[in-house]
């Protein structure tokens, strides 16, 4: 892409076709850069609309799966208030600048509708060029585009001000909110206005994070507690800290946590992400254990115990004892995984059932049992089998982020099948479940971040539904779209 002028109009060209553009000394910055990038993708000068990559269909579910859904009536309210309601659209798109809400009047809405400004289109600019919702979200700023600014010759009768919003959780762009009307009238001080509303969004959702912490340290405080004073903080699976000790540190972010791996704190120390329910308990790494804290454990009757099991996705399944690391073998996780969903316990019978279908035999339960309970010790009880202790588990957690409905969660924790070399019947009725629920929420109510994330998981990375689904949603020039590609293409041979 070459810019330049001549006689006072701005000219680029794209692949050797000279474009005037609207006459000024020389073209803004962000206008240049957002040119280039147009440029790069291939986009052509003359494309006449947005591309379609939500069906009717598709798109209800993609609107209710965003994070953005409950805030739409104060956006709306917002933009109604301040904006001129007779000639101007508001569209409020995705990440990826899929529009997923629409509203304007109906002769601004006839003009849109010919160039795709309305829901279930693209607008990134790798699908049609410079323009105030794609390079808003390109540029991570808020943005304005006026007349020949636009790259598309079919937009030369538009401007437009968007801005990016972000998920003060993950610190991701999740989308954008823009302004658009006819040459004649958007006044540029439009780019203020969506920037306010995008701050506003932004603290309504930091709002809805600061109450789910409360709710996540409320659930997971107990693993503080059971380190009896040893130095660790809960981590999000974002990588966010939220509690723990040093207390200066919270609101810290971190890469995001890997079960078991090794992350750097903000001191520089490493340290080991151990799953804690919905969080991770991260310890620094060669410190004595919680039985080394100052002050000792507390006496017993003072406080249960504190089991937490890795599970999913791990073929070296563990157990933390109040924070004491116990590997353990296949067959004595397949227990814990069993007594855990079965908080009530099950009979010799049942549990034998459950591990060794009808062949079972209780006699060979109590021999797994007994050198079970020399690693755990009383935690593990008898007539009928159950674990009296507090009890919490990767598996549990992910069971409850699908019963809230909570996709993107329940895919950051949920890395991988349940114990995915067990054979046992009950492991593997419960993995099925989880399995079955995972995907028909993710298909369900997941955007572009939700499918990706799961398909990099071991279930969804030869999932031919969610590739597709990915396939038709990615926008042009998106990286991710190469590795779709080429797993579709390995599903045909």
């Amino acid at each position: 892409m070459i810019c330049g002028t001549s006689g006072g109009a701005t000219l680029a060209t794209f692949g050797g076709a000279a474009v005037a553009r609207a006459a000024a000394p020389r073209v803004r910055p962000p206008i240049s850069e957002s040119w280039r990038r147009s440029w790069e993708a291939g986009v052509d000068t003359a494309v006449e609309a947005a591309p379609l990559v939500y069906d009717r269909d598709v798109l209800g579910d993609a609107r209710s799966a965003h994070p953005l859904a409950p805030h739409l009536p104060m956006l709306r309210g917002l933009l109604r208030n301040a904006a001129d309601e007779t000639e101007h659209l508001m569209v409020i798109t995705d990440a990826a600048g899929h529009a997923l809400w629409t509203e304007g009047p109906a002769k601004v809405r006839r003009l849109a509708d010919r160039v795709g400004l309305t829901d279930g289109f693209c607008w990134s600019e790798g699908s049609i060029g410079t323009n105030g919702i794609g390079t808003a979200l390109a540029s991570g700023r808020p943005e304005y585009v006026y007349s020949a600014e636009h790259v598309a010759r079919v937009l030369h009768n538009w401007s437009c001000a968007g801005a990016p919003i972000i998920d003060p959780d993950s610190g991701q762009i999740i989308g954008c909110i823009d302004v658009s009307a006819t040459v004649d009238a958007l006044h540029p001080a439009t780019v203020a206005l969506v920037a306010v509303a995008a701050r506003l969004a932004e603290a309504r959702l930091e709002n809805d994070m600061h109450r789910r912490d409360d709710q996540l340290r409320e659930r997971s405080q107990r693993h503080l507690r059971a380190l009896h004073g040893a130095p660790g903080v809960l981590v999000t699976a974002t990588g966010r800290i939220v509690a723990g000790d040093p207390a200066d540190w919270h609101g810290h972010r971190l890469p995001a946590p890997v079960p078991g791996g090794e992350i750097e704190l903000p001191d520089g120390r490493l340290a080991i992400a151990e799953p804690a329910g919905e969080a991770f308990l991260v310890r620094p790494s060669g410190l004595p254990g919680p039985e080394g804290g100052a002050d000792g454990p507390p006496p017993a009757r003072q406080r249960r115990p504190l089991l937490t099991l890795a599970l999913l996705g791990t073929d070296q399944p563990y157990a933390l004892l109040d924070g004491r690391r116990i590997p353990l073998t296949l067959r004595h996780a397949e227990i814990l995984a069993l007594l855990a969903v079965n908080p009530r316990g099950l009979t010799g019978d049942r549990l034998a059932l459950h591990l060794y279908g009808d062949e079972g035999n209780p006699v060979t339960i109590r021999a797994e049992i007994h050198r079970l309970r020399s690693q755990l010790g009383d935690v593990l009880r008898a007539k009928p089998y159950r674990l009296e202790c507090e009890v919490d588990a990767d598996l549990l957690a992910v069971r409850r982020l699908l019963d809230d409905g909570d996709a993107l969660t329940a895919v950051r924790l949920c890395r991988g099948e349940l114990l995915p070399r067990s054979d046992a019947p009950g492991v593997r009725a419960e993995r099925d479940e989880l399995a079955v629920r995972m995907r028909s929420l993710i298909l369900d109510r997941g955007g572009v971040g939700v499918l990706w994330d799961y398909v990099q998981t071991e279930p969804g990375r030869a999932d031919h539904e969610a590739l597709e689904r990915l396939d038709v949603v990615l926008p042009p020039g998106d990286p991710r779209r190469a590795t779709v590609t080429s797993r579709l293409r390995i599903r045909e041979f």
